[in-house]
């Protein structure tokens, strides 16, 4: 039997073996289901299984190692670097888990490794409560959770990962476990940030929090002329670390939109904007947003009431899945002088109209958990940056791409050193290693622990000790 015929005839096996699709280069579905939220990564991947249950994940993951396949794993696909589909890989593609089971009483909410945090939200704030995440509904749950979860209630309850209470993890060897705080302690650590080095996490189990008047917030840009940058930077530096920790915002340099709800006069201007939240009581909202009201010469106050879970949906329409997207980051313990002086220059050279560069804090409660307490290391305040150059065209790849290489190059001087790992493209070991400070040595030991063949590795890797150490 040829090689080719070998290997299409294990490939009909594990099809017979799974409740899911398995869905291989000859199928009408191929390009579909090898795509991924950003278009600039084009991978060929032997199959994509599109499971259906965990049994389904087990037999994956034991037939990539019964027949030496990679593995590359796919929660909501928004990964920066496209590390969910793999060239010549098997896909263990979770985008069928969806379900979500609210325990309104006990606050917590269960959740497939297929989720959204749009799925998420819509089960959630339906009881006025919401777990601690990102920006955009249309991000996966899995992904966002185990490189930290930075967000919008970060400054009130901490990173998604302080939240999680358990997960359940398909190993490297295809079996089953839980990991929590008495159970695979060790395990549980890694996964809070250690990002899909340790197994395919099939659910998690988060704690929930009560936010706004049962779950409405007050939230929503507010925009300043792109000169006003150097002074709402520096207001804003001060500013942030005094608020009250149930408000938080986002600052960001963008262009804005064509469309509504932005008034027609400002489409296409180039502006400095924050986006912010505020998740208190409604009762003592006017004497908490009146800093912010109070400064300036705003563009747009876009401040108002919504539910939770329409203020994270509401970049979603404006970035849709099929965009180009190239990706640079840093962690920033200060927005320097020297920084806004790059963040100025950038901004006016924004390339495109989706382009954009977004600073979010990490302070609060989110600041308050030891650097050792998770694997996500960077606790020590300041804000996780990042610059994104984005287009729908594949003709303004180059350009977008050398726009945000450059921007980085120019403000990395500035930074902390590491990267949130969820912001990540392909940068070496050394940029990894970076990104978990003090912790990387510890995670390393995990990773022996459980996977010490290294087999989940299509990720930003944390190599097993023992080969790290060669």
């Amino acid at each position: 039997m040829s090689t080719n015929a070998y290997k299409n005839s294990a490939y009909e096996d594990l099809a017979a073996t799974l409740r899911g699709d398995l869905i291989t280069p000859s199928d009408a579905g191929y390009d579909a289901a090898r795509a991924v939220y950003n278009a600039m990564i084009d991978r060929r991947p032997a199959a994509v299984a599109r499971c259906r249950d965990v049994a389904d994940v087990m037999d994956c993951v034991r037939f990539a190692r019964e027949h030496d396949v990679e593995i590359a794993v796919r929660g909501g696909g928004h990964n920066a670097g496209g590390l969910g589909v793999w060239d010549d890989a098997l896909v263990i593609d979770l985008s069928l888990l969806r379900s979500t089971t609210v325990d309104p009483v006990g606050h917590t909410v269960r959740v497939d490794g297929g989720c959204t945090w749009g799925d998420v939200d819509h089960a959630t704030v339906a009881f006025g409560m919401a777990t601690p995440s990102g920006f955009l509904a249309s991000t996966g749950v899995g992904g966002l959770t185990l490189g930290g979860g930075i967000g919008y209630l970060s400054r009130r309850f901490g990173l998604t990962v302080d939240n999680l209470l358990a997960a359940d993890v398909v190993l490297a060897d295809g079996t089953f476990v839980t990991a929590s705080e008495s159970e695979h302690s060790d395990l549980f650590w890694a996964l809070r940030g250690g990002g899909g080095n340790f197994g395919v996490v099939t659910s998690f189990r988060f704690r929930c929090h009560d936010i706004g008047e049962h779950g409405t917030v007050i939230g929503g840009p507010v925009l300043y002329d792109l000169a006003d940058t150097p002074a709402v930077m520096r207001w804003y530096r001060e500013l942030l670390p005094s608020l009250p920790e149930e408000l938080s915002g986002w600052l960001g340099l963008m262009t804005v939109p064509p469309a509504p709800p932005f008034p027609e006069e400002l489409w296409g201007r180039k502006v400095c904007g924050i986006v912010w939240c505020y998740s208190g009581s409604h009762d003592r909202a006017d004497e908490v947003l009146e800093p912010i009201r109070s400064f300036g010469s705003p563009l747009l106050d876009g401040l108002h009431p919504m539910p939770f879970n329409v203020l994270q949906s509401a970049f979603d329409g404006l970035y849709p899945a099929g965009l180009q997207w190239y990706w640079r980051a840093d962690f920033f313990n200060e927005i320097s002088d020297d920084a806004i002086d790059v963040h100025c220059k950038f901004g006016a050279r924004l390339p495109t109209g989706h382009s954009t560069m977004h600073l979010y804090p990490i302070d609060g409660a989110a600041g308050r958990v030891a650097d050792d307490a998770t694997a996500f290391a960077y606790r020590g305040g300041g804000w996780a940056g990042v610059i994104v150059g984005v287009d729908p065209d594949p003709a303004n790849a180059d350009t977008i791409t050398g726009w945000a290489k450059d921007y980085w190059t120019e403000l990395h001087p500035t930074s902390a050193g590491g990267a949130y790992v969820n912001f990540l493209m392909d940068e070496g070991q050394d940029r990894v290693r970076a990104s978990y400070l003090g912790n990387y040595d510890r995670l390393a030991e995990v990773k022996e622990r459980y996977d010490p063949d290294n087999v989940f590795h299509i990720n930003q890797n944390i190599r097993p000790a023992a080969v790290a150490a060669r």
